[in-house]
């Protein structure tokens, strides 16, 4: 059994660990890597996060134990399976899938969380499949939230032309927006269709509240 939780258990967090059950023959009941036991073998919602080393802490992992607080199946994907530190170097996580394992149409949320540059999202933008991913979930209207410098992802896929979102306030990430024709906003969280967008950690209680809002509308 992929044992996730490894990396936390000498940290409060352990407790999570024996709440993941595996049916021999398929996947991982509840979410894969985190959360509740769904109590059946259905299918629920899945979501797909794409990240690197020297992700952003919080930008993750609050996102992704809102998402299980729903009941949603979680992947993490990286460059490479393994361990992914965030920036704070104290936690870790093990990417499940690889980028390049990803088949979208399996996902029904985008999550990209950020990073500084150099780190996490300077690695997201420049896969050539992370920019499928992402244009895959925009051809579909499927919802999809970044944040900080995760939006950078999204110029790199051109699919900010025409749209209104935010980003990190420096490191050039709101001209690179601009220049790609997006409409950079300076607030704690803009929603335009199916993305939602946040500046940085601290706009996190708006860019979760936004984001399950628009999952629970049935958007996905």
């Amino acid at each position: 059994m992929y044992n996730f939780y490894r990396g936390f258990e000498s940290r409060p967090l352990r407790q999570y660990r024996n709440r993941i059950r595996y049916v021999k023959g398929k996947r991982y009941v509840g979410t894969r890597i985190w959360g509740y036991p769904a109590g059946n073998e259905s299918r629920g919602k899945e979501a797909i996060v794409l990240s690197a080393d020297k992700f952003e802490d919080l930008e993750l992992y609050v996102p992704v134990f809102r998402l299980i607080s729903e009941g949603w199946l979680v992947d993490i994907a990286a460059p490479q399976k393994g361990h992914i530190t965030g920036e704070s170097n104290w936690y870790y996580i093990k990417a499940n899938k690889t980028i390049d394992d990803i088949n979208p149409d399996d996902y029904d949320f985008l999550l990209i969380p950020g990073g500084r540059p150099g780190g996490a999202p300077t690695v997201v933008q420049t896969s050539t499949k992370a920019q499928a991913i992402a244009q895959s979930f925009f051809s579909q209207n499927k919802p999809v939230a970044a944040i900080c410098h995760g939006p950078w992802l999204l110029v790199s896929a051109g699919l900010v032309r025409g749209r209104h979102l935010t980003s990190y306030w420096g490191d050039g990430v709101p001209q690179d927006i601009q220049k790609a024709g997006g409409i950079w906003e300076d607030k704690d969280v803009v929603v335009d269709g199916n993305l939602v967008t946040s500046r940085w950690p601290m706009d996190i209680a708006a860019f979760t509240r936004e984001m399950m809002k628009m999952i629970k509308a049935g958007r996905t």
